[in-house]
């Protein structure tokens, strides 16, 4: 019989997230101060960590009230009406559904 450790990583949540939207072709990163990333593909941003704490992603309102209504992010914390969306990170559980955000914003068309 094989057991497998679930090990945590000591890697912090906020590096993991930026290592993996980092290497996306086209994206570019830029972290500032008190641990602000932000990801862009050209002159568009695709959203912004805060540290450790929490990720903010732009979406058309229409895909934002989906994302809300399935629970799998909050209204902004400051634009609630906006398409802005706030995930909350809380453990390593939350790494691969922001990353997963990240791709969806990467991924969809922008006009």
């Amino acid at each position: 019989i094989r057991l497998r450790c679930n090990r945590m990583s000591t890697e912090p949540i906020a590096t993991r997230i930026q290592r993996e939207v980092g290497s996306w072709p086209g994206v570019t990163v830029d972290a500032y101060g008190h641990g602000m990333v932000f990801f862009h593909v050209g002159r568009r941003e695709i959203g912004h960590l805060h540290g450790n704490k929490l990720a903010d992603l732009p979406f058309p309102v229409r895909i934002r009230e989906k994302l809300v209504a399935e629970g799998k992010v909050d209204l902004h914390y400051l634009h609630p009406r906006t398409g802005w969306a706030t995930y909350y990170i809380r453990d390593e559980n939350d790494v691969e559904p922001i990353i997963e955000l990240f791709r969806l914003n990467y991924d969809r068309p922008w006009l």
